[in-house]
C-alpha cells in the first residue's frame, strides 16, 4: 500500500512530518510522499523519519495553478527541496497567501464575526496559513458547525469571506517543478470541473507544457472517474499516481493510505514513477 498525497503541519495537516512518517510505517505503507501546499520545509524531516521506519519517503510539493474555472493543483515528485529557484517561486506564492489571508480576515470581520489573526494562527503549527485554519477558528468561535459548514457559508469561492490570491499558471508551475528536478502531476482531476472533453483538452495542453502524470487514484474519485483518468494517462503516456490527500485531524474521515476506506493505490506505481523520474535524469538515491 502506498500514499503519494499527504500533508503535514507545514501546510494544512495536523501531524508533524515525523509523526506522519511514523503513521505511514504503522499503516504498513511501503512508500509515501509529503506534498505540502506551496512549501517544502518539512521534506527533509519527513524523508529522515521515513527512512528510520522503513518507508520509501518521496519528496514532494503541491502547487495551486491559475485556471478560469474549477481548481487545478500540480503535484511535484522527487523534487530537490533545497532548490533555490523552486523556493523563490514558493516564497512568492506564500506571500500571496499572506495578502489573501489578511483580506479574508477583514471580510469576515466586516460581516460582524469577532475573529482575530491570533485565533487563526493558533491552528497553524508551522508556516503556511490557509482557509482550513480559518474554518477551524470559525468553528472554535461557534460561528459554524464544521469545516465544511465554514466553506459553504464563508470561505468557498463566491462566498462572502472568500478572497483570491496569486497563483502560477499551470505551465509555470510545471516548469518550477521541473527546474527542481521533479515530475509534475495533475492532482485530483475532477476539481478542474471541465467535463470529459474539457478535461481531455486540458490534459493535452498540459502534456505539451511538460505534464508528467495524472493522479488517477484518489479518495474522492468514483470508479467511473478512476477509469476515465486511467484512460487519459494511457492515451497521453502519462505516469499514474494516487493518494489519499491525508490531512489528519483537518479531515478525520480520510485515513492515510485508505482514504474513505476503499482507496487502494497499487504499490508498483511508486517504482514506475521513480523509473520515469530516472529516465528524465533523476538520481537513484533520491532528489
Amino acid at each position: 500500500m502506498i500514499d503519494l498525497h499527504t500533508h503535514s503541519t507545514f501546510s494544512d495537516g495536523s501531524l508533524t512530518p515525523e509523526a506522519l512518517a511514523r503513521k505511514a510505517a504503522e499503516a504498513g505503507l511501503t512508500a509515501a510522499a509529503l506534498t505540502d501546499h506551496d512549501c517544502t520545509n518539512g521534506v527533509a524531516r519527513f524523508a529522515a523519519a521515513c527512512a528510520a521506519g522503513g518507508v520509501d519517503g518521496i519528496p514532494g510539493v503541491e502547487i495551486s495553478a491559475d485556471v478560469k474555472k474549477g481548481t487545478l493543483h500540480v503535484l511535484g515528485y522527487f523534487i530537490d527541496a533545497a532548490h533555490a529557484g523552486l523556493e523563490a517561486v514558493l516564497v512568492r506564492i506564500r506571500q500571496g497567501r499572506e495578502i489573501r489571508n489578511r483580506e479574508i480576515l477583514a471580510k469576515l470581520q466586516r460581516l460582524g464575526l469577532k475573529l482575530e489573526w491570533k485565533d487563526v494562527t493558533a491552528f497553524a503549527d508551522e508556516e503556511v496559513v490557509g482557509r482550513p485554519h480559518f474554518a477551524q477558528a470559525l468553528a472554535a468561535r461557534g460561528y459554524v458547525t464544521s469545516k465544511e459548514d465554514a466553506f459553504e457559508r464563508y470561505l468557498a469561492k463566491g462566498k462572502p469571506g472568500y478572497a483570491d490570491r496569486f497563483r502560477l499558471t499551470a505551465p509555470d508551475g510545471i516548469a518550477a517543478i521541473h527546474s527542481a528536478g521533479g515530475l509534475a502531476v495533475m492532482a485530483h482531476p475532477a476539481t478542474l470541473d471541465a467535463g470529459r472533453k474539457g478535461l481531455r483538452d486540458s490534459v493535452a495542453q498540459l502534456k505539451e507544457a511538460g505534464l508528467d502524470g495524472i493522479e488517477v487514484y484518489y479518495s474522492e474519485h468514483n470508479p467511473s472517474q478512476t477509469a476515465q483518468y486511467l484512460a487519459l494517462a494511457r492515451e497521453f503516456d502519462l505516469a499514474v499516481t494516487g493518494g489519499s490527500d491525508f490531512h489528519g485531524d483537518m479531515n478525520p474521515a480520510i485515513s492515510l493510505g485508505r482514504g474513505f476506506g476503499t482507496l487502494d493505490v497499487p504499490d508498483e506505481l511508486a517504482g514506475e514513477l521513480r523509473r520515469r523520474w530516472q529516465r528524465r535524469g533523476g538520481q537513484a538515491a533520491g532528489a
